[in-house]
């Protein structure tokens, strides 16, 4: 307990000597430092953050432990790398930038959950589904999640408008000029049609799978996306995510599937997480000063 309050007294006459003007550029740099990570995490670019995380972590201890080779490396490679990560960010940069200068500064950062667009759009596609799985139409969307698909979405055609069984099935009939590609759901609301996937690189797909199937696997392999198909030779429903096909789903079981993978999960708040943490510190034990219940 000691330590204890001897940290606590060295904070409070820390806090003491600060004044409004440090604390309110502390507070505006953390603000915009957590709105940029969150921001990442919603792009594979958060996996490279963790990279330059790791080699600054290793100079570090190349510098403790005096490895010379490996510091004078990673040295040379800190230098050079903000070049290089002005590359590899460039697609997030530039749609920083244009989010700029299109909203609010409140906006910048923005990232609104509409549920009760998301929950018709999982409604309608449902209903579509059933419909095309019956007349054999081929179908492909992609639900986006944290990854942005905004590469996908350029090479198609740019909509913005809320999802409808009609609409869906107009878009996929087969003499319709954008039925061969995929529809990008984001928040809710179509935001793309007619767009290219990557294909899966994975060569143990069964050869029954066609290009529909292998475009979709290939996309939740390449992201954390939740892709709805529907083939066109048998009318069978799958999702795959993850890199994962699931095959021949009933319409219960696609809004059952779908329901589970985009509806956004109950968090627990972070007040609640502190407290129980707290509780576990000072809790007493048995045989310290206390009652010695546990």
């Amino acid at each position: 307990m000691e330590v204890v309050n001897t940290a606590l007294l060295w904070l409070v006459n820390n806090i003491r000597t600060l004044e409004i003007s440090a604390v309110l550029d502390i507070a505006i740099i953390a603000f915009f430092i957590y709105k940029l990570m969150m921001m990442l995490r919603r792009t594979s670019s958060g996996n490279v953050v963790k990279g330059v995380i790791l080699v600054v972590v290793a100079l570090g201890l190349a510098k403790l432990l005096r490895l010379y080779a490996v510091d004078f490396i990673l040295t040379y490679t800190v230098e050079y790398g903000f070049l290089a990560l002005a590359i590899l960010f460039q697609p997030e940069l530039r749609r920083f930038l244009e989010r700029m200068g299109n909203s609010r500064l409140g906006k910048v950062f923005a990232h609104e959950d509409k549920p009760e667009e998301l929950e018709n759009a999982i409604t309608q596609t449902v209903i579509a589904y059933t419909s095309l799985s019956k007349d054999r139409v081929g179908a492909l969307m992609v639900f986006e999640r944290k990854n942005l698909l905004d590469e996908q979405i350029k090479t198609g055609t740019a909509l913005d408008c809320a999802v409808s069984s009609e609409l869906l099935k107009n878009i996929f009939w087969n003499k319709a000029p954008m039925h061969d590609g995929a529809v990008i759901v984001r928040q809710g609301r179509i935001v793309g049609a007619g767009c290219m996937l990557p294909l899966s690189g994975n060569t143990n797909l069964s050869r029954d799978l066609g290009m529909r199937h292998r475009a979709g696997i290939g996309m939740s392999e390449h992201s954390d996306a939740v892709v709805a198909i529907v083939s066109e030779e048998t009318g069978s429903i799958s999702v795959a995510v993850d890199g994962m096909l699931k095959r021949h789903l009933a319409p219960e079981t696609l809004e059952r599937l779908l329901r589970n993978e985009l509806s956004p999960k109950e968090e627990v708040p972070v007040t609640t997480g502190a407290k129980n943490l707290l509780t576990g510190i000072f809790r007493p034990r048995k045989g310290d000063d206390g009652d010695g219940k546990d």
